[in-house]
């Protein structure tokens, strides 16, 4: 039988719902968290997803600790959309996707992992890119750590940034 370690997803597995704080609050920061933001704008950022359904899961997030939509102000929401454009963009560059689930979770029965900070998903996909790993083992298995995510869609997400500007 085979293995595959992921030791690093203990802390998120064990972690107690009334531990306190928020991780999406935090992230911009800690040193961990800002290791993994790729984009920022006045009321919104993007971050990598530190447990990823597929290499490049990107989530923009606003600053204020909010959970939903209509909490929103309308710079939030502007500005919210123009990240998720701009997320789109860059993964598409960077990972030519076939395609790209883009959605949001509003609250924990619609599968929310952090229901009280809105938030958007985004997660390159490819045709066949659910494989038994995953259906029958329960386990993903992506092909490039974060790091190299990040190293990767930061230069793309700066010009992007430029030229939204310029």
């Amino acid at each position: 039988m085979e293995r595959l370690w992921s030791p690093w997803r203990h802390a998120y597995v064990t972690r107690s719902d009334e531990a306190g704080g928020c991780v999406f609050c935090d992230a911009p920061h800690l040193d961990d968290g800002r290791a993994l933001v790729v984009d920022e704008g006045a009321t919104c950022f993007v971050i990598l997803n530190l447990y990823p359904y597929n290499s490049g899961h990107l989530m923009v997030v606003p600053r204020r600790h909010v959970a939903t939509l209509a909490a929103l102000t309308r710079d939030e929401v502007v500005e919210l959309g123009v990240l998720t454009r701009r997320a789109e963009m860059a993964l598409t560059e960077a990972y030519q996707p076939q395609g790209i689930n883009a959605g949001m979770n509003l609250g924990r029965p619609a599968g929310a992992g952090v229901a009280d900070h809105i938030h958007v998903h985004l997660v390159p996909r490819w045709t066949g890119d659910t494989n038994f790993m995953t259906v029958v083992g329960e386990v993903r298995v992506l092909p490039e750590e974060l790091p190299a995510t990040a190293a990767r869609l930061r230069p793309i997400f700066a010009r992007l940034h430029h030229e939204d500007a310029g």
